[in-house]
């Protein structure tokens, strides 16, 4: 939780860097603790957003959750990060330890991401309510309102969940593993597949075969 706190205040840009760097970590668990959202839910979470009168909405579901950005970096995200290149529309996205990278936008997030500059020339792409850049609160509150709309029964809505939609949304796709590590942009592969362990267990579970057993009047 320490080294947690630190980042964030890192990524608020209360502190230069973490004083716990290098502090010794725990070992990872196999498995994501965070669950994403059903295909369902997300279609829920995509019909609410569209429909909102908040032009910020849909750019911020999009953002993380057609486009897998972290919170930081969507929030982060200015409208001269927007550009285009052969003939593709990109966003630069400044990633963990400042790393850049262009990302390509689908035809969806393109005009979720319109919609919310709104025919401004500079400035963030993600504004709040008094126009000032979104932050990772705003955004978690946003997201919050949009669950209760869509009538998801959530206990508890956050950001990264639509990032872990974003990553295995592809694996059930079909995707391989070490194309969704590129498009997550995981520097380790074992990341991508703790995502990949928490939904297979789920799909897999034991209830699920005694559910069966029990149906079946055997």
């Amino acid at each position: 939780m320490v080294i947690g706190f630190y980042r964030v205040c890192v990524i608020d840009e209360i502190l230069p860097h973490s004083p716990a760097d290098y502090v010794r970590r725990p070992l990872v668990p196999p498995e994501s603790p965070t669950l994403g959202l059903s295909h369902l839910q997300f279609e829920a979470m995509i019909t609410a957003d569209r429909l909102s009168t908040n032009i910020n909405d849909y750019a911020v579901v999009a953002m993380l959750g057609l486009l897998g950005l972290r919170i930081f970096e969507a929030c982060g995200a200015n409208i001269a990060d927007l550009s285009e290149e052969h003939g593709h529309r990109v966003l630069k996205v400044r990633g963990k330890g400042g790393k850049v990278v262009l990302v390509p936008l689908p035809p969806a997030v393109a005009r979720a991401i319109d919609r919310a500059v709104d025919e401004r020339d500079d400035g963030p792409i993600l504004r709040n309510a008094r126009d000032a850049r979104m932050d990772r609160h705003a955004a978690t509150r946003r997201l919050k309102h949009l669950a209760k709309t869509a009538d998801l029964r959530i206990p508890k809505m956050h950001p990264h969940m639509l990032r872990h939609t974003f990553v295995t949304t592809m694996l059930d796709a079909g995707v391989s593993l070490r194309d969704v590590q590129i498009a997550a942009r995981h520097a380790d592969p074992r990341t991508t597949i703790r995502y990949d362990r928490a939904r297979k267990n789920l799909h897999r579970h034991p209830n699920y075969i005694l559910a069966a057993f029990m149906a079946s009047g055997t």
